[in-house]
């Protein structure tokens, strides 16, 4: 089974999100698309998200109804902050039947250089690239293991809508119906 892993903060999940996952399932040789929430990217201010755990519960109210997409919560249980390199070898020892690709944004790629052991990474992993405006492929240009995909292009960011509900905008579209009234119900984001 070959299964791509799309890491974030999710902070909150948005249409954006389930859009290009649902492509990535939809429209690669992915059978199924993992969300890693992430408790700590290195590079994202702590005190600016959710808990791990809300938003956890936010990403599963995302895909109800969609089978092929599921949520995971191995990072919780690392040490933080995560490094995409220890998730990838934990995943692995836990599911060793299973290939396991990257899906990440264009824009990520540029920095990808950057990563913890990303030679390794790139070694044993390949990335399937969506397109943000203005980034190609750079550095990773005819690498057989990065795969640039015809995603759709999906302008929306978790900062948009973080900064929508504190400015008391409704951002119903733009986040999945469940979401959007637990985040209500549960007044997140608004100061």
């Amino acid at each position: 089974m070959k299964v791509g892993l799309f890491f974030g903060s999710f902070n909150p999940v948005h249409v954006g999100h389930t859009v290009l996952a649902n492509y990535m399932a939809e429209y690669t040789d992915l059978d199924e698309v993992w969300f890693v929430v992430s408790p700590h990217n290195p590079l994202k201010e702590k005190s600016t998200l959710l808990s791990g755990h809300q938003r956890l519960h936010i990403v599963n109210l995302a895909i109800e109804g969609h089978p092929k997409l599921k949520v995971n919560n191995i990072e919780f249980s690392l040490s933080q902050p995560s490094y995409t390199i220890n998730t990838l070898v934990h995943l692995k020892e836990k599911y060793p039947q299973k290939e396991f690709v990257l899906i990440m944004g264009a824009d990520n790629l540029q920095t990808f250089h950057k990563w913890k052991n990303h030679e390794e990474i790139l070694k044993r992993h390949q990335l399937y690239i969506y397109p943000r405006p203005g980034y190609s492929e750079g550095l990773y240009a005819g690498n057989p293991q990065v795969l640039m995909t015809k995603a759709p292009l999906m302008e929306i960011s978790s900062t948009f809508i973080r900064q929508a509900i504190k400015d008391k905008k409704n951002v119903s579209s733009f986040v999945p119906q469940t979401v959007w009234h637990y985040l209500k119900e549960m007044h997140f984001y608004e100061r």
